[in-house]
């Protein structure tokens, strides 16, 4: 593997971008030339919009090749564009060869939800401690219980265990990874329906609740039907909002519906979403994030 490094203002970030693509590079990354000194640049962007800006004024762009005669090419090519005069080369380099899985795999490591409560990927054994786990790798879809949403849904969860009679029926909207509705099953749900717009998050979701051999019905979300003990989402802000009506009406009498993709700052907006419905309160917070439910 050979890296092409460029440097490149912010103005033609966009351009070099769409070009290295274009030369088939494996992969493009953009980091603040400045980093870690006095003239490092902070770009904050909300969870639920797009990037503030795609650079910074200097940034420190790198292209992933296959091979260095693709990398050398490249070079060329791009030396050759209008563009690219703003632009400078600072060569081309190869990567120590490595044990690429072994060191993606290190950087994961067990979750703990509860002392008794883990999320732990296969390539580690469960801890001594752990009571209940659920096996999760990382993969395409969201909710590998490192983010405190996931982890906030899943402690509610898990308090369920003693109410197992209010908790049998459970929707999971938004399933992503699947995780929460892996979650509800190893706590006492029978009947579970986890869904999701994306295709990839339904096929992530069958093959890791077949690996926690837990049964549940996954789907896009036309195939929800019926009302439910529980409703889950862990989404963002603004879909939640959105979802309110839709969201309310599945959940039954006396039922709990959790919320999670929320900003503390954003608490009043959902109150007032869900005003018509019900009265969100505030049940967990970790990290400037909320978990927010209500009893229908």
């Amino acid at each position: 593997m050979y890296e092409l490094k460029i440097m490149c203002p912010e103005a033609h970030i966009d351009e070099l971008s769409e070009a290295l693509e274009a030369l088939d590079a494996l992969s493009v990354s953009v980091e603040d030339a400045d980093a870690a000194t006095d003239a490092e640049q902070a770009l904050f962007g909300e969870p639920d919009m797009p990037p503030p800006k795609g650079g910074w004024q200097r940034s420190r762009v790198t292209a992933l090749f296959h091979t260095e005669a693709q990398a050398r090419e490249s070079e060329q090519l791009l030396a050759a564009q209008d563009f690219f005069g703003a632009c400078s080369l600072l060569g081309v380099v190869a990567l120590v060869d490595q044990d690429w899985v072994r060191l993606t795999q290190s950087q994961f490591a067990p979750v703990e939800i509860t002392p008794e409560f883990w999320i732990v990927p296969t390539w580690h054994e469960p801890p001594a401690a752990a009571k209940q786990v659920i096996r999760l790798d990382p993969g395409l879809a969201f909710g590998t219980g490192t983010h405190p949403t996931t982890r906030m849904c899943l402690k509610w969860i898990a308090k369920q265990q003693d109410a197992a009679n209010q908790f049998k029926r459970v929707l999971d909207y938004g399933c992503g990874s699947g995780i929460l509705a892996i979650g509800a099953a190893k706590f006492g749900a029978v009947d579970i329906d986890a869904v999701d717009i994306d295709p990839a998050a339904v096929e992530s979701t069958l093959l890791n609740a077949d690996a926690n051999h837990v049964t549940l019905k996954t789907g896009l979300p036309d195939k929800v039907s019926g009302h439910y003990q529980t409703v889950l989402a862990n989404i963002l802000a603004s879909p939640l909002k959105v979802l309110a009506p839709l969201l309310c009406a599945r959940v039954e009498k006396d039922g709990s519906l959790v919320l999670a993709g929320i900003l503390a700052r954003q608490e009043e907006e959902l109150k007032l979403a869900y005003a018509p419905y019900c009265k969100l309160t505030v049940s967990d917070t970790e990290d400037g994030w909320i978990l927010m439910t209500a009893t229908l």
